[in-house]
């Protein structure tokens, strides 16, 4: 008869239990501890794979609706109610904020370059969005530009970055529609 071997993760890296301690007799004892432990886990929230919308920290606005939110990404809102430009920061193709914000604009990554090339040459944007590679450039960018908005994952919020709500609704309010 073999040894019997249970791994288990934990924050600190992978760990092999044996029979030897645990003082168990069998695989199918294993396997209930196995499904005993399966509760302690913490359960994976809806607002994992939220998206915050997040404003310069001086910016009046508290809500903006879905359907804004589009324009404003499209470049087709240029200001903010109190006259204000908006300066648009986006993170780099392949993050998640950047994946929300195709889906939001219905458009593949090569359609939104050629989109915000368009804007450019006809005139109607003085330069396509700012695009940083960082959570840190995000914050950054939104202490420079009073009027910066952008797409973060709500988990890599930072002090300075205002939340604003969508369509009445923060990041992990059932019916939120950035996920």
């Amino acid at each position: 008869m073999g040894i019997c071997v249970l791994k288990l993760k934990d924050s600190m890296g992978v760990k092999s239990l044996s029979r030897k301690t645990l003082g168990c007799k069998s695989v199918p004892t294993l396997l209930l501890l196995g499904l005993a432990i399966l509760p302690l886990t913490p359960p994976a929230t809806a607002q994992a794979n939220e998206i915050a919308v997040v404003v310069s920290s001086g910016n009046s606005t508290a809500n903006i609706g879905f359907a804004e939110l589009r324009r404003v990404f499209a470049g087709t809102k240029r200001s903010w109610p109190d006259g204000q430009s908006i300066k648009l920061i986006t993170r780099g193709p392949g993050c998640p904020e950047r994946l929300l914000l195709l889906k939001l604009l219905a458009m593949s990554e090569i359609e939104y370059r050629q989109y915000w090339t368009a804007q450019v040459l006809r005139g109607d944007a003085d330069a396509e969005p700012l695009t940083v590679p960082s959570v840190g450039m995000q914050k950054e960018a939104l202490r420079l530009f009073p009027g910066a908005i952008s797409l973060v994952n709500v988990h890599d919020v930072k002090p300075g970055m205002k939340v604003i709500k969508v369509d009445g609704l923060l990041p992990g309010a059932a019916g939120y529609p950035l996920q």
